[in-house]
This record gives structure tokens, sequence and C-alpha cells, in this order.
């Protein structure tokens, strides 16, 4: 499998369309000067989508002792 990349304009697919197809299909376009091979990675992220880390919380949680641990659970049981 390889991937190819249009560089010409032409009515059936857009600049920049990037395609993964077998290799000698693959060759046969390129060989029409209207595709160009490119990297695998460029096509994942073609095709792929972004994942966002969030960041929920900034402060870092302090560890607590066993005995604050123990007062707190006792706070929450008289509620």
């Amino acid at each position: 499998m390889k991937c190819i990349k249009v560089i010409k304009q032409a009515k059936s697919y857009e600049l920049g369309e990037i395609r993964r197809m077998d290799d000698l299909e693959a060759e046969l376009k390129v060989k029409t000067g209207y595709w160009a091979f490119c990297p695998k990675s460029e096509w994942k992220l073609a095709t792929r989508k972004v994942k966002v880390n969030q960041i929920v919380n900034e402060q870092p949680e302090v560890e607590l002792s066993i005995e604050e641990k123990k007062l707190k659970r006792k706070k929450n049981d008289k509620k």
C-alpha cells in the first residue's frame, strides 16, 4: 500500500487530497503527473481526528495523612 497526494488540480479530485491504494495503482497514477507519493504519516494526519488533551484540574492534589482521611470521612458521614 502506498499513499499518494494530488499535486495538480483536476475535475475529479481536489488539490492536496491524499489517498491510500495498492502499489501498482498508485504507481500508474503518479506517472500521470497529477499525483505524487507522500509519507504514510501525512495520510494519517489527514484522515485521523486530532485528540485534544484537556486539563481538568491544574492544581495537584495534596496527599492526606490517614488521620486527615478519617476526619474527612467522619465529617461526610454526619451530613
